[in-house]
């Protein structure tokens, strides 16, 4: 089945002007003529006040590729302040409106996907269980997802393919977002603290974190969330923050003209040796050598 504009809940979009606030240079329905799945990117305004969301049925992906901005989203309770840099994902909980305000540091980009809430629905349907909660799976994909990651920096890159390539993406994105959700492998209060961690990990990649402070910000013990963030994800947490770090020195490396020095201290390096070091034995190379492949 291929889905038309139709499908798509974008009426509250309808009298608002994007203009002050975003400039956008890729439409997937203008630049691929795809129907089942919307992909746009917008170059962002350095600073907003009182920016309205409107709510919207839609999953709605969002994708920092560019700039370091802390934003503060007020959603009817309790205003979340978090900062956003290349590589954070954000699921925007269907149905609800937020107002967002925001300044940031280097200019900010984004890659935006919509998924018709019929693709949805029906990925649903095939999984069974209960319906989806999507308050969780936006905290969830908060703390990061590199195949969602992955999948939405690469859509705009192919707007040759047809819409069933738009097709097969979005009911494969709904299907994987859903998926994790059912399948949380720890209870949830040790899996929230898990994800808490993770959340700590890349809001202050670049602070000199210590395993107590994270641990403590997760409301467990050192020697607790250790294990369980094991058991979660197959890392310990030293392992798995090494490894933030070093995907987003590959991605300073490949997307800016920052000297290796300034990506150690953007990354959370004490020294461009340290950096070095790391990125050797997880990348098989030293940092300059791939900036220049």
């Amino acid at each position: 089945m291929v889905f038309r504009s139709a499908d798509f809940d974008l009426a509250p979009y309808a009298d608002f002007d994007m203009a002050p606030y975003v400039r956008r240079t890729y439409c997937s329905w203008h630049d691929a003529s795809w129907r089942s799945l919307l992909v746009q990117c917008f170059d962002h305004a350095p600073e907003a006040e009182q920016l309205p969301m409107p709510a919207a049925a839609d999953l709605h992906l969002v994708l920092y590729v560019a700039g370091d901005v802390v934003m503060r989203t007020r959603a009817g309770g309790k205003p979340d302040r978090r900062r956003r840099v290349p590589g954070s994902l954000e699921l925007l909980v269907p149905g609800q409106a937020s107002t967002r305000d925001y300044r940031a540091a280097s200019p900010m980009r984004t890659v935006q996907v919509h998924i018709p809430s019929a693709t949805v629905d029906r990925a649903a349907d095939r999984l069974g269980g209960p319906r989806p909660d999507f308050e969780a799976l936006s905290a969830a994909l908060g703390a990061g997802d590199p195949v969602v990651e992955n999948i939405v920096r690469a859509l705009p890159a192919v707007a040759a393919t047809n819409d069933l390539y738009a097709e097969s993406a979005a009911a494969f994105l709904a299907t994987h977002l859903l998926t994790q959700g059912h399948h949380d492998r720890l209870p949830g209060p040790e899996h929230s603290a898990v994800r808490a961690g993770i959340a700590v990990m890349k809001e202050k990649l670049a602070e000199p974190l210590t395993l107590a402070g994270i641990a403590a910000e997760a409301h467990l013990s050192v020697y607790h969330f250790i294990r369980v963030f094991r058991a979660e994800t197959g890392e310990t947490p030293h392992r798995f923050l090494t490894r933030l770090r070093i995907e987003q020195a590959q991605r300073l490396l490949s997307g800016s003209t920052l000297t290796i020095a300034q990506i150690a201290g953007r990354c959370g390096f004490a020294s461009p040796g340290a950096l070095s070091s790391a990125f050797l034995s997880q990348v098989g190379v030293r940092p300059s050598a791939y900036r220049n492949s």
